[in-house]
């Protein structure tokens, strides 16, 4: 066996491989419309921010004080306040939903505030999603101060606060939820190429005969799995790609790193991606077996234990270990960090030798398990 004659069969292989992607409306679905679907719905459709919340405002007794407080709520993005006739009514509005936070102003509002005391104001917030009630009492507290600094200013007095808080938001100056989701999604898209894509195209041509009828020819092994690789790991760039043009010029995610480590990531991720692929689809050699395997070992726990969604820190401890043996945990911690941060080295370096490690791990027991017989 020479290498110009394996070169001739793994070009054969690779360009086999190419036309059925190109012929499989499967593949294209999976590898471009599915990604930029899911890249639509979530960096359009899901955020986290609290803006324009709808709120009811309870004035026990109106003045001049009362109107200037709820004039700089309506004038803030984060709240709707709707003023309502007495307290049964705000509650009745909480109950069906209507708004998600109370706001009363007593009745001795305005001869309370020039007191030392101050004048207490009091927020009801609905709290079954605890994350938005959480950001709501945020919002109302630091909507409190600042209408009490203004309103000391205005009377030529200043507020002297014991702590001075100068706040200063590093890496997402806007507070925008989209610019930490869209680099996670990225690593969502990336497994859903390799893994899934990989486990159900390799495993349909088990079924069909097709891979068996390449075991009878002169073929080795190692070139079958390149066959297989190379045109899918094309693939999943070319998805990756096109998610980076999409996050930057599309949703406006600011990307501070560098896109030469971007594509070293990218394409350690990919590789172990794609090795996890073909490793469930060697032992399962069965579309729908692989397909649940894949969502199961795959897709599930990028989407839920890589820190797309969920922070990882507030974890149990079992589960936070698990998210150490999860690929696209490393490769999310990565596209967040060069996005937004830019190469901070001790974090990227230590992922991409995770990936790498995961890379071999998966590639070198793919290997292992693939063996050249028709049994």
């Amino acid at each position: 066996m020479t290498r110009g004659s394996t070169g001739l069969r793994l070009r054969g292989l690779i360009r086999k491989e190419t036309f059925q992607i190109v012929r499989d409306p499967s593949s294209i679905l999976i590898g471009f419309v599915l990604p930029v679907v899911l890249l639509l719905l979530f960096g359009y459709g899901v955020s986290l921010d609290a803006k324009h919340v709808p709120m009811a405002l309870v004035i026990e007794n109106p003045t001049a004080e009362t109107s200037s407080f709820t004039a700089s709520l309506a004038g803030s993005e984060y709240f709707a306040p709707q003023a309502v006739p007495d307290r049964p009514a705000a509650e009745r509005a909480l109950a069906e939903g209507r708004v998600q936070a109370i706001v009363v102003l007593s009745s001795n509002f305005s001869r309370q505030l020039p007191s030392a005391a101050g004048a207490p104001i009091q927020l009801i917030v609905n709290g079954t999603d605890a994350n938005t009630a959480r950001i709501i009492g945020g919002y109302v507290e630091g909507a409190w101060q600042k209408w009490l600094e203004h309103t000391a200013l205005d009377a030529g007095g200043a507020m002297a606060p014991p702590v001075a808080v100068e706040q200063r938001v590093w890496f997402n100056p806007e507070v925008s939820s989209r610019n930490f989701l869209v680099p996670g999604l990225m690593a969502i898209i990336m497994t859903l190429i390799g893994t899934l894509l990989t486990a159900l195209v390799v495993a349909r041509e088990w079924e069909r005969g097709t891979l068996e009828a390449l075991m009878v020819t002169p073929v080795s092994i190692g070139e079958i799995l390149l066959g297989k690789l190379i045109p899918y790991f094309v693939l999943g760039m070319g998805g990756m790609a096109a998610s980076t043009v999409m996050a930057v010029w599309v949703f406006g995610v600011p990307f501070r790193g560098s896109f030469f480590v971007l594509l070293l990531v990218s394409t350690l991720f990919m590789l172990a991606a794609l090795g996890l692929g073909l490793l469930i689809s060697t032992v399962t050699k069965n579309q729908f077996v692989a397909g649940q395997v894949a969502i199961l070992v795959a897709f599930l726990p990028a989407f839920m234990l890589s820190g797309f969604l969920f922070d990882i820190a507030s974890m149990p401890a079992v589960v936070w270990g698990i998210t150490h043996v999860v690929p696209a945990r490393y490769f999310v911690s990565s596209l967040q960090t060069l996005f937004l941060a830019g190469n901070i080295w001790p974090i990227v370096a230590t992922d991409m030798a995770a990936l790498a490690l995961m890379a071999v791990f998966f590639l070198g027991l793919t290997r292992r398990k693939t063996r050249k017989s028709l049994e």
